[in-house]
């Protein structure tokens, strides 16, 4: 692969990401900050925070994609900070970590930044007070990296432990944690819907699927330490940029590796970004550079030599590029493949192999391709004697020849022998059920004795006509229940005429339903999936389906009725109702609310908190969410005091009321121990305090003041 451009940024290319309004930021290793048109790659701007890093194989940058909040660890990594982009001056610093901070990001929606540590915590840090808002649940050891779902619901953190950790922050829980690795974690990536990927430090990749926490693939392939993943083209492709300078390449719909080394750099990769609109995959370099590489590139020469007729040349430029195998331009060769080779085969038949060649001759200097025109000689050699066969009426033989070579299996006069085969059956079947057809029915089908994958139909039928009666009947009467079942006890009943049609006619319902469904029409929809579902091979479609169908049908109910507690309720438990127009409404109202009371919670304002989520105390599903930022607001209140320097009994009443409301987490042990500094003669034993939590709290429980008694 050539570079598209070439920059020399002179120190470690640490950050590479593309903003919200199209520039594109980098960041290198002494935290000098700038900007890029990311068309003409022109600087624009930039600034300095003047911080060297002398690690950077975890995130100690990360810049917010509205652009307006840049988070980053102190040069003696003792702690993180975040600034505003814009004015360029410090909003938080994080001082809490036990042992130094390992790594930073900033959630899709920039409203928190989290500061990962070496002693297992994340702190969550509000992007506009640039206070403690909220702790994950920690790590035995330390993290190594943060990553976000696209949507911003899912936090991931991964480290030593070898536990990924999950937290949805729409509801503010916890997930179970997913354990497979055998080493520490070092990278995590979320894409698509609801999966992950993680890198171990033994370079073992596990995708996973988040709902239902199961591994859906381990990665083959991987003989190197990746430092950094990106996903392309709506999550069609992986990257993996690793510390040899080698970028691994990867189809994440079959989990195929495409290439080991698509791309090769003389020096470690250690930030990487995919721009959708140019495709164009950027990567920074430890010795300073900035590089551009088109992942389609050589595309347009694809198109030269399909107008030549050039296949080789073709196969060629994809083994260089296997990206261009996703092309339109491919299709195009796959489509004149395939019908070549279904030309070629007629010609066989015909006994024309001079013509069959010919037709395949742009293919024939492919090497997979020659592999297969050369299978097609071989087996088309015994072609004229499967035709005298058949002619012959030596069924046996020329079926046991068919299955030596099954593209004989394609040709007109095999499927005039199964045509003929059918017929025979059923007519066969039509004298076994008379008194005294038994014989006559053995006549018919005696051609057939010796041709093994007839056997057992052969037998069925001459010993379970009775079966075939009972399936016609309950065709005509519609009732596909028990005509399913029969054929899923009786494979002989899938040779019969009534079959083909029987599922013909359900095929025609699911993709009557499948419209319905799309075009809003679910109460029609549904009916039409009644009946499929009386079809054994449709129950799995129709289940999912009618689960789809009922939720949604629910849902829109619900807000008729202005009923959004259940609305917000399924929301939690079906993100693809966030997908419509409505759950997206209900969404951006929260987000929006959230935010208002996150600012009355800086300042430890309940009365403004509680006006603003009063709406919300039905939804069950909030009550945790909820529940955080009253602790926050209470926490606010609680540092207020103790900076107005109330009376100690007071602050100590307030501790014991929060920790009975909330229990004993990482904003209340840090309160004390500030507490204890300024009130150096308290008692105050927090051990044996009466616990409360979060889970158990309730939105009855709020008071004015965490002081009161």
């Amino acid at each position: 692969m050539k570079t598209v451009k070439n920059l020399s940024i002179a120190k470690p290319v640490i950050l590479t990401k593309l903003l919200e309004d199209d520039r594109l930021v980098v960041v290198d290793s002494h935290t000098t900050v700038r900007f890029y048109d990311k068309d003409t790659f022109k600087l624009t701007s930039g600034f300095k925070v003047n911080i060297v890093h002398q690690r950077y194989q975890t995130s100690v940058v990360a810049y917010s994609n509205n652009g307006r909040f840049f988070a980053t660890l102190s040069a003696d990594c003792k702690e993180s900070r975040l600034y505003n982009a814009e004015t360029k001056k410090a909003i938080a610093r994080v001082t809490r970590h036990q042992g130094e901070v390992s790594c930073v990001g900033v959630d899709p929606s920039s409203r928190y930044m989290f500061s990962c540590g070496d002693d297992g915590k994340t702190f969550a840090v509000d992007t506009k007070s640039g206070k403690l808002v909220f702790t994950l649940p920690h790590h035995a050891d330390t993290i190594n990296d943060v990553a976000f779902s696209k949507n911003g619901n899912w936090i991931a953190t991964g480290g030593y432990d070898r536990k990924i950790l999950l937290f949805n922050l729409v509801t503010m829980s916890a997930k179970e944690k997913l354990k497979a690795h055998s080493a520490p974690i070092m990278k995590l990536k979320f894409f698509g819907k609801n999966k992950l990927i993680s890198v171990d430090k033994n370079s073992n990749a596990i995708i996973w699927n988040v709902y239902s926490s199961k591994i859906l693939e381990r990665l083959q392939g991987i003989h190197d330490d990746v430092i950094q993943i990106v996903t392309a083209e709506d999550d069609k492709f992986l990257f993996m940029g690793t510390k040899l300078g080698y970028v691994l390449l990867y189809d994440l719909v079959t989990y195929e590796q495409l290439s080991e080394k698509y791309i090769k750099i003389t020096s470690p990769i250690v930030s990487m970004y995919y721009d959708e609109k140019s495709h164009h995959l950027i990567i920074g370099t430890e010795d300073g550079f900035l590089m551009y590489y088109n992942i389609y590139e050589n595309r347009e020469k694809l198109k030269t030599y399909l107008m030549n007729k050039d296949m080789d040349a073709i196969e060629e430029e994809v083994k260089k590029n296997p990206v261009l195998r996703y092309t339109d331009i491919y299709d195009m060769v796959s489509h004149l493949w395939e019908n070549a080779l279904k030309k070629a085969k007629l010609f066989f038949q015909a006994g024309q192999k001079e013509k069959a060649l010919l037709v395949l001759k742009s293919f024939q200097d492919i090497p997979s391709k020659n592999r297969i025109i050369q299978k097609l000689v071989k087996d088309y050699a015994d072609y004229d004697k499967f035709v005298n066969l058949a002619k012959q009426d030596k069924l046996a033989l020329a079926y046991s020849l068919a299955n030596q070579h099954p593209v004989y299996k394609e040709s007109k006069i095999y499927q005039q022998l199964e045509l003929r085969w059918r017929k025979v059956l059923h007519q066969a079947l039509k004298y076994a059920l008379q008194p005294k057809g038994l014989d006559k029915a053995k006549e018919l089908l005696a051609p057939y004795r010796g041709v093994s994958e007839k056997t057992m139909l052969i037998q069925d039928v001459l010993t379970k006509g009775e079966i075939y009666k009972r399936f016609k009947n309950a065709l005509g009467k519609k009732d596909f229940r028990t005509a399913s079942e029969l054929v899923k006890q009786h494979g002989f009943l899938r040779e019969f005429p009534e079959y083909e049609s029987m599922m013909r006619y359900a095929d025609n319902l699911y993709m009557k339903a499948d419209k319905l469904i799309y075009d809003g029409e679910n109460v029609e929809a549904m009916k039409v999936l009644r009946v499929l579902g009386n079809f054994t091979d449709f129950h799995e479609e129709v289940r999912e389906l009618s689960k789809s169908i009922d939720a949604k049908q629910k849902f829109y109910d619900a807000i008729e009725e202005d009923n959004y507690a259940i609305a917000y309720n399924m929301m939690t438990v079906n993100e693809d109702l966030e997908e419509t127009a409505a759950g997206q409404k209900l969404l951006d109202e929260w987000n929006k609310d959230l935010d208002i009371a996150n600012s009355f919670a800086a300042r430890g304002d309940v009365h403004g908190v509680k006006e603003t989520l009063e709406k919300y105390f039905n939804v069950s599903s909030k009550y945790a969410a909820i529940g955080t930022v009253f602790a926050w607001c209470y926490i606010n209140q609680l540092e207020n005091a103790m900076r107005e320097k109330r009376p100690r009994h007071e602050v100590e009443q307030g501790i014991k009321n929060y920790i009975l409301n909330f229990g004993v987490d990482d904003q209340i042990e840090m309160f004390v121990e500030l507490f204890k500094i300024k009130y150096p003669d308290s008692k105050l034993d927090i051990e044996n305090l009466k616990k409360g939590s979060l889970s158990m709290w309730r939105p009855m429980m709020i008071v004015d003041s965490i002081l009161e008694e």
